[in-house]
């Protein structure tokens, strides 16, 4: 089974990459950033993104990209769109890791309630056949 945060996670990050990428296309016209700086630096902050997605299967993964959605809504400081952009994909960020921690624990909850009942089948099986 996958992991429910790592997964709603992961696909904030890659959302992320992708309009990272196209911030830059419009970052080089609103800004006062040279086309190669406006570039870099979004094309930068996407790869970062993406290769955050990859690290998700630790701690350090979640730091990184928590990291990022400060970064990226520091960018707007530079091209003032991306203050509500970053602010929209930090949000994001938060509720996918706080659905998908509940998630976790209402899946853990589940599996404990149904290995529960089949060791009370067992039991119950094994009791009336000594009978």
């Amino acid at each position: 089974m996958r992991n429910p945060t790592r997964t709603m996670a992961a696909t904030v990050l890659v959302s992320e990459a992708l309009v990272m990428f196209f911030a830059g296309l419009v970052a080089k016209e609103l800004s006062d950033l040279s086309t190669g700086a406006a570039l870099g630096i979004t094309c930068a902050l996407a790869l970062a993104c993406i290769l955050t997605a990859g690290m998700l299967r630790s701690r350090t993964g979640y730091l990184v990209g928590t990291f990022l959605q400060v970064l990226i809504i520091g960018f707007g400081f530079w091209v003032h769109t991306m203050l509500f952009v970053g602010g929209l994909f930090a949000a994001l960020w938060v509720v996918s890791l706080r659905i998908g921690t509940r998630l976790e624990r209402e899946t853990a909850e589940r599996w404990a309630l149904h290995e529960a009942e089949q060791a009370k089948e067992e039991r119950d099986g094994e009791s009336s056949e000594s009978a």
